[in-house]
């Protein structure tokens, strides 16, 4: 095993126990959160050491990074996940290569990822991405406006809705990033009222897991604590 396969496996193992302490510290099952690596700025030699152990399912934020990433790695069995803010003109590249956005937030892009979609004669796993954050830099439907445009993502087949997203704010003070965490739980809760299936809650990233664990989250997005220090050039590009 060389040294990069090596530090993507002892970080993967760390990753994991301190998920599972988080979970075990609210009374939880560690099974019931899943952790999706995000690769984003990695290259394909970084990611076959991740695959190495197992792990076929990764988060990125660009589609050009996936569409090269997906050539590279075009033996891996790879689903592709979608995370980052979604522009319209991306969409075809979407509907081709990638299995799951998390950043569904405007019907403007559920409608065109779903004429992409009746073309390529796809079906996809979608998860709304909420603004919970009053931070400007943050993307997000407006939570006034969830009910509404979960119904009418009731229009587009080939969008298959399987919960939220959400980007806490960024702070020092842990109760402001859980009341980020604790607002996504609640309009969850809201909408399954008001008859809608919604059982993920992406939420949580390396430095604030343990907080959206807390708050019930069943998917965190790990990057830097798996993968390490992101390339700066890659990073700014």
């Amino acid at each position: 095993m060389n040294t990069v396969n090596q530090s993507v496996a002892a970080r993967w193992t760390d990753v994991r126990r301190r998920v599972d302490e988080a979970c075990r510290r609210v009374g939880r099952d560690p099974a019931s959160v899943e952790i999706l690596p995000v690769s984003k700025t990695f290259g394909a030699d970084v990611l076959r050491s991740a695959m190495a152990l197992g792990l076929r399912r990764f988060g990125e934020n660009k589609v050009q990074e996936i569409r090269e990433k997906s050539m590279a790695l075009a033996d891996g069995g790879i689903r592709w996940v979608m995370i980052g803010h979604l522009q319209t003109n991306k969409a075809r590249d979407v509907a081709r290569l990638v299995a799951e956005v998390q950043s569904l937030d405007r019907l403007e892009l559920a409608e065109v990822l779903h004429r992409r979609l009746q073309h390529e004669e796809r079906f996809i796993d979608v998860l709304v991405q909420v603004k919970t954050s009053s931070e400007p830099s943050k993307y997000g439907l407006p939570p006034a406006q969830l009910l509404s445009f979960l119904e009418a993502l009731r229009e587009y087949s080939t969008l298959r809705v399987r919960g939220l997203m959400t980007l806490a704010t960024q702070s020092d003070d842990p109760d402001e990033v859980r009341a980020c965490f604790r607002r996504l739980r609640e309009l969850r809760d809201q909408a399954v009222g008001e008859g809608h299936d919604l059982p993920r809650l992406s939420m949580g990233m390396s430095g604030d897991f343990p907080l959206a664990i807390a708050e019930g989250a069943t998917e965190v997005r790990i990057g830097s604590a798996l993968f390490g220090a992101r390339p700066q050039l890659a990073a700014n590009r």
